[in-house]
């Protein structure tokens, strides 16, 4: 995630200068200058990259993901633009209630992954990608013309932040008046929070856990404000502000895909295992004809989990092997130690006969070729709530 380009050419949040404050490691992400880590911790605790991830998978953690874009559309075919450009099914959703989804090419490959909000009658907000901000609503405007809606850019207009773990709840109620209890998960609503009125409190997140993302206003004061009040009111918790690199760690645990690894303009909605979010049976969308194709066809390779049985780290983009390491079979899209399961673990696509649970393929790691054996995917699962 390193990067070359002058920092002052990066865009920034308007929480920068709280992370650098906070002595968080920064980096270039999509073209924005984030923290991928808080070393020195907060309040007395250790920070990093493991600390961060640990805090979200047993108490609470703090993300500022402002970089995600936002795209409103709006209008009497509002409705019929969504539809027509994403692969869900927006009739379903009922006012407040969101649902994954993504934007295809006609090739049945990827735009982009989003998050598809219904704010009203005719009115919808996708969050995107922070690194495809700008190729995604050009995407979005040029194949809604022909529709009676409005598309507008509105990222800019707020700071996100994320509040992730199982004490999210507990956290959050205190500084709002909103009843959390009622808002179920990929569900939102509107309420005062550190004294916002009309705040967009949404129960979704990238993280494999329970947690909520709140818009505000996007100036720097206000957006400082919030973010030390959530913090202060999180002391209890053992919250930590949390960056990039536990966000990449917690999202790989829970087999949650990643734009330009699991997924992008080469693969497939069949082949990266995302089946359950398209629906096949609604009106006419961009990329439909493709998948009904390759569905009748089958697909060259799929996406599969992966825990390493010899010491060694599968990386993203590593070569993979059979069983007798002389067939090249695959790649790793992510690969890490997982904190919480204290494995080393990865995503990778492979051939359909290589899919199998138990299967063993070799990864070739720095010129070493190290076993590994296909595991159930997601590697992670929350409890569920008595």
């Amino acid at each position: 995630m390193s990067s070359t380009i002058a920092t002052s050419a990066l865009r920034k949040t308007a929480l920068n200068p709280v992370h650098r404050a906070l002595g968080a490691k920064m980096v270039d992400f999509g073209g924005w200058d984030m923290p991928v880590e808080y070393p020195a911790g907060f309040n007395g605790k250790p920070g990093g990259l493991i600390q961060e991830h640990m805090a979200v998978r047993t108490a609470v953690g703090l993300f500022d993901v402002s970089h995600m874009g936002d795209i409103a559309i709006r209008g009497p075919q509002a409705l019929a633009a969504v539809q027509h450009i994403s692969m869900n099914d927006a009739s379903k959703l009922a006012i407040g209630q969101a649902h994954y989804s993504a934007l295809l090419y006609p090739q049945g490959t990827f735009v982009d992954d989003v998050i598809v909000h219904r704010m009203g009658e005719d009115d919808y907000l996708l969050v995107i990608n922070a690194g495809t901000r700008e190729k995604d609503f050009h995407w979005v405007r040029d194949n809604t013309r022909s529709f009676d809606a409005n598309v507008e850019d509105v990222g800019d207009k707020y700071t996100q932040l994320a509040i992730q773990g199982p004490r999210a709840a507990e956290l959050l109620q205190k500084l709002t008046g909103a009843d959390l209890a009622k808002i179920k998960n990929y569900w939102f609503a509107h309420g005062t929070v550190c004294g916002l009125p009309n705040t967009l409190i949404a129960r979704t997140g990238y993280t494999a856990e329970d947690g909520f993302e709140i818009y505000v206003p996007s100036d720097e004061a206000t957006s400082k404000r919030v973010w030390n009040e959530v913090l202060e009111a999180g002391k209890e918790f053992g919250i930590l502000p949390a960056g990039l690199g536990a966000r990449n760690t917690l999202r790989l645990e829970g087999k949650m895909a990643l734009y330009g690894h699991e997924i992008s303009d080469e693969i497939t909605v069949w082949e990266a295992t995302l089946d359950r979010f398209v629906k096949m049976d609604k009106p006419e969308f961009i990329g439909r004809a493709a998948l009904e194709k390759q569905r009748a066809g089958g697909i060259r390779r799929t996406l599969v989990g992966l825990e390493m049985l010899d010491r060694g780290i599968a990386r993203d983009g590593y070569k993979l092997f059979d069983e007798g390491g002389h067939e090249e079979i695959g790649y790793v899209t992510s690969g890490s130690p997982s904190p919480f399961l204290k494995k080393n673990i990865a995503l990778a696509y492979v051939p359909p006969h290589f899919s199998s649970l138990d299967t063993n393929v070799l990864v070739e790691v720095r010129g070493q070729k190290l076993r590994a054996k296909v595991v159930p995917t997601p590697f992670y699962k929350r409890a569920k709530k008595a």
